[in-house]
């Protein structure tokens, strides 16, 4: 059965986490998946391409990304001509902080951060400047304490920065939607249940026991996108797994994740993706292999 790579990280129970500073001429390592967390820098990339989840972006210079909870990633050559491209990749398990030690006030940027690393979050290039030579000097310090320390200090600064933003889409990875109002929380898990079907705003406005006009207002400030918006991208999530997950026709995940329009659905699938769903899948199948 082909499907993506399920990769055993070299990563040991005794080891805090594993390292490896790597030069190479192109990407050649296919979209795969682990449960471990993944810190991965890359240096020299202009126009190769980027997977993580249902995100595709094509890169510029530098990238520097955090994946965790087992989403799919993987960087491709694409249309990248550099022969000189440096990756960096630091992977550690879920349990090197625990939980205790990560309800600790202090450390509350750093749970935030990994908490939305099951979406993969890429970092801006003005954060990725800020921590390129520690990075670079977490390479050169010899294996030990204050290795850990330099990582924690690195995880630290990239989390307290907070310039990061999510890359693929909660419903794709499989995340509970959170929110910080219980009235938002109980519409999200009402669409998370009910996106298949025709969804009126004045059902998810009654659930939140408030006007339709003032519902709109109070969920967007709330989560800083429209119903509509929201909804579609629930819908696109479960489209995109579809896509990657099975063989099933275009048009019946279409109709399967609640769009009621074929040519609407790829439109919108194109404008928010960058690409057809068709494309979008054989992109997946390119990069899956038989295990």
């Amino acid at each position: 059965m082909s499907k993506i790579i399920t990769e055993i990280t070299p990563l040991s129970e005794k080891d805090c986490f594993y390292l490896i500073d790597r030069h190479k001429d192109r990407f050649t390592y296919p979209v795969h998946r682990h449960e471990e967390y993944e810190l991965n820098f890359v240096a020299n990339c202009n126009s190769a391409r980027r997977i993580v989840g249902d995100s595709v972006e094509i890169l510029s210079d530098y990238d520097l990304v955090l994946v965790g909870n087992g989403i799919e990633h993987g960087w491709e050559q694409h249309e990248c001509k550099n022969d000189k491209i440096r990756e960096i990749t630091i992977q550690f398990s879920r349990n090197l902080f625990g939980e205790v030690f990560l309800a600790k006030t202090q450390l509350a940027p750093i749970r935030k951060m990994l908490d939305q690393s099951a979406n993969g979050i890429a970092f801006s290039l003005p954060s990725i400047m800020r921590v390129y030579s520690r990075l670079d000097r977490l390479t050169a310090t010899e294996s030990g304490f204050y290795r850990v320390i330099e990582l924690m200090s690195i995880l630290y600064e990239l989390a307290n920065e907070r310039d990061y933003r999510t890359l693929s889409s909660t419903s794709f990875s499989s995340i509970k939607p959170t929110g910080d109002s219980r009235r938002v929380q109980k519409v999200q898990e009402y669409i998370e249940r009910h996106y298949k079907e025709a969804i009126r705003l004045s059902d998810l406005a009654e659930i939140a026991r408030m006007t339709p006009t003032a519902f709109s207002r109070f969920f967007k400030l709330r989560t800083g996108r429209s119903i509509s918006d929201y909804l579609i991208d629930i819908r696109l999530g479960h489209a995109t797994r579809a896509l990657v997950d099975s063989t099933t026709s275009i048009a019946e995940i279409c109709y399967e994740c609640g769009f009621n329009n074929i040519s609407n659905f790829n439109r919108i699938f194109k404008k928010k993706k960058g690409s057809s769903p068709k494309l979008f899948r054989d992109l997946y199948q390119h990069h899956k292999t038989v295990v």
